[in-house]
């Protein structure tokens, strides 16, 4: 079992020139260069882009529906890493109101892990095709308010790897926390982000 390296690929504009900037979380067998190619197609080039780089390009070696014991210590790792993006980012002036995330298949399961441990007002939170982690949900570790942060959640019905009961399990303990969801399930879509769901998230990135 493994723990990660501390690596972040960065983009989009210098800190010194924008108020904004986004996490963007690789899924898994895909790397920081991936996520961050989506910039072609997002409305993001105003802000600073962090992409951090699991390790074995993998956040955790199993299914994010596996008992958690074995994803571990893998899994711990991968949300200290995501808090260690946000630490740096708001320590180059950036609000936390003003900070972005956006995460695909095991990626938007970690998107949606870290944010609602660390439920606060955020710019926005998408997810493409993803759920919180666990066999089974442990509610007591989710905390915070997000005080109607935008959050989309996307994903296919069904998905080989994320039930859509997963998915709905999530939009509920999201809202329990005070996130304004907007969830949109396609009919069998492919395990990949289509063009429809790219526009999805331009309208949470342009109007939130």
């Amino acid at each position: 079992m493994y723990t990660h390296r501390k690596q972040f690929i960065k983009g989009g504009k210098p800190f010194t020139e924008t108020d904004k900037a986004i996490v963007m979380i690789h899924g898994r067998g895909g790397s920081a260069e991936d996520i961050i190619s989506l910039q072609r197609f997002l409305s993001i080039e105003d802000m600073a882009i962090y992409a951090p780089q699991a390790t074995n390009n993998s956040w955790y070696p199993y299914s994010f529906m596996a008992s958690e014991q074995d994803n571990q210590p893998a899994l711990d790792s991968a949300i200290v890493t995501i808090g260690e993006a946000v630490e740096e980012i708001k320590a180059n002036g950036i609000k936390e109101e003003d900070i972005y995330f956006l995460g695909f298949s095991q990626g938007a399961c970690l998107t949606l892990e870290y944010v609602a441990r660390n439920a606060k007002k955020y710019g926005g939170v998408i997810a493409f095709t993803g759920g919180l982690i666990g066999k089974q949900l442990i509610n007591d570790r989710y905390r915070g308010d997000f005080q109607g942060s935008r959050i989309l959640i996307s994903s296919s019905d069904p998905d080989p790897h994320v039930p859509v009961s997963r998915v709905m399990e999530t939009v509920e303990v999201l809202k329990t926390f005070g996130g304004e969801i907007t969830l949109q399930l396609y009919k069998n879509k492919s395990h990949s982000i289509s063009k429809e769901e790219l526009e999805l998230a331009n309208k949470l990135l342009v109007h939130a």
